[in-house]
């Protein structure tokens, strides 16, 4: 196995031109996503098909995003990213992914009318969190959590201002949050309870679209 494929064992001193590549893809995202204010990050699963409900849940999600107004933005791949990035070109909108180059290729989904390919995660998660107004989060894995738990850390530490983390989807996201408010806060107190207030689970998108436009003035 080459250690090369690992981004972080890429650089070495005699590398350091690497570093024009990474001032590159930071210009690239500034350049290209200047004009989509105002928008909302969807993240959820790659590996769910058009058959499953999640699909529906990130179409309707992505639709009536952008009927309020507000750009999309998805990581561009296959799942809830195509779903999202498919119901908000249907309405007409802004449709963004963000796709991300990876061992195992996912190839980028046809319903983003904005498109940005990356090599590196962390530029790609600063393009993510600089233009989102919200973030809503759908059934997913270790990169949906990774999404998620970064957005509240970033949040809870005051290093972003705060906006809506909307987890939609109470069957999927209910035992994580019991796990939370009972282990996390009440048995170990390794949170604080005004932690719980920044995320909210709701089940609809109509929901989340109005939890968002109650607190993002367009």
């Amino acid at each position: 196995m080459d250690d090369r494929q690992y981004v972080i064992d890429d650089f070495s001193v005699k590398e350091s031109w690497r570093i024009f590549r990474i001032i590159s893809e930071f210009v690239d995202g500034f350049e290209t996503l200047q004009e989509i204010y105002p928008a909302v990050s969807v993240f959820g699963s790659s590996s769910i098909s058009e058959a499953d409900p999640v699909y529906k849940l990130g179409r309707d999600i992505g639709y009536l995003l952008a009927k309020s107004g507000f750009s999309v933005i998805t990581g561009g791949g296959p799942g809830v990213m195509e779903a999202a990035n498919r119901g908000a070109k249907e309405a007409k909108g802004k449709s963004v992914g963000l796709s991300i180059q990876l061992p195992k290729e996912q190839a980028s989904n046809p319903y983003a009318n904005i498109k940005l390919d990356f090599r590196y995660f962390f530029i790609r998660k600063v393009m993510f969190v600089k233009y989102a107004v919200a973030y809503v989060i759908l059934p997913g894995g270790f990169g949906t959590m990774d999404e998620l738990f970064e957005a509240m850390t970033l949040i809870q530490t005051h290093r972003i201002k705060p906006f809506p983390v909307i987890l939609l989807g109470k069957d999927y996201w209910k035992d994580l949050v019991s796990w939370i408010k009972k282990t996390m806060l009440m048995k170990h107190r390794m949170i604080d309870p005004d932690d719980m207030d920044l995320f909210q689970i709701l089940d609809e998108p109509a929901a989340a679209v109005a939890a968002i436009k109650r607190i993002v003035i367009l």
